[in-house]
Formats: structure tokens, C-alpha cells, sequence
């Protein structure tokens, strides 16, 4: 990821070895880490959901990229990105997504976060790398370099 992003992902954001029912429970949880670290209001979850209803936020090599709709744009209260592992996958409709990482943005770092997002997912040995992380320090590694490591993350 580029250098001036990896602020935007903190180690209490990284969720590793998770599990969800289904979709719907991947992206309430999604929003749910955004709002648990101060980036969004509670609201920010609901729109998640809608933005999924309008268009599918899988991105392929088994990952998604849930964000809210632009009209919940003004319950964002700082740019943060999250990273929630499922092991076990959680059917999407269009792929399976064992890593949902939901993007909280105002402005027009939104487009910034996707395209370097992209540019990482891109890379299937990258990609391979954050399915299979097994500590927060690994996924900082590989999203995050320039952070130092990182005591782990409360599941």
C-alpha cells in the first residue's frame, strides 16, 4: 500500500479468525468494526448494507471492499480502513469473501483507498498472504509496511 495510507489501519482494526452466518452478518460486522474504532457514527452500518443491496462490493481472490453509500458519506468521522478474516468463507452470491475489508471515507481518499486496496488484491500472492495471516503483525506487513510490529489484536 502506498506510503501515505497505512495510517488509515490501525492493529485494533485487523479481526483475524472470524466467522459470520452469511453475507449479511459479514457486513454488519464490517460496520460495526468502524464503528467500535471512532471512524464512523452507527448509522455508517446500515448504509454498508444498502450500497451492497445496490451493488456488490466483491472484488475477487476471495476478499470485499464493503463501503456506504455516498449519502452516508457525512457519518464519517475519520478515514480508517478494517480487516476482518473468515477462514471459513462466507458465500457472497458472486464469490466466496474470506476477507472483508470495510472502508470508511469522506472524501476523495475513498477513491485512494480502493485503487491501492486494488493494486495489493491484485497481486495473488499478496492476496494468498492476507487470506492465510495469522497475526495482526502479518497483516501489517503486508498492507501497512512502514508500521512497526504490533502486540496482537483482540479477536
Amino acid at each position: 500500500m502506498p506510503a501515505d495510507l497505512p495510517d488509515v489501519l490501525a492493529p485494533d482494526a485487523i479481526r483475524l479468525a472470524q466467522r459470520a452466518v452469511d453475507k449479511t452478518d459479514a457486513l454488519r460486522r464490517s460496520g460495526g468494526l468502524l464503528v467500535e474504532i471512532g471512524a464512523v457514527e452507527p448509522g455508517y452500518a446500515a448504509a454498508m448494507l444498502e450500497r451492497e443491496e445496490m451493488v456488490t462490493t466483491y472484488v475477487g481472490e476471495g476478499f470485499a471492499i464493503p463501503h456506504g453509500t455516498n449519502e452516508a458519506r457525512a457519518l464519517v468521522r475519520r478515514t480508517a480502513l478494517g480487516f476482518i478474516q473468515f477462514p471459513d468463507g462466507v458465500d457472497w452470491g458472486d464469490g466466496v469473501v474470506h476477507v472483508c475489508m470495510p472502508i470508511a471515507a469522506s472524501g476523495e481518499e475513498h477513491m485512494a483507498l480502493l485503487s491501492a486496496l486494488a493494486e495489493t488484491l491484485l497481486d495473488p500472492e499478496q492476496a494468498a498472504r492476507l487470506r492465510g495471516a495469522t497475526s495482526v503483525d502479518d497483516v501489517l506487513a503486508i498492507l501497512a509496511p512502514d508500521s512497526t510490529p504490533h502486540e496482537e489484536a483482540s479477536p
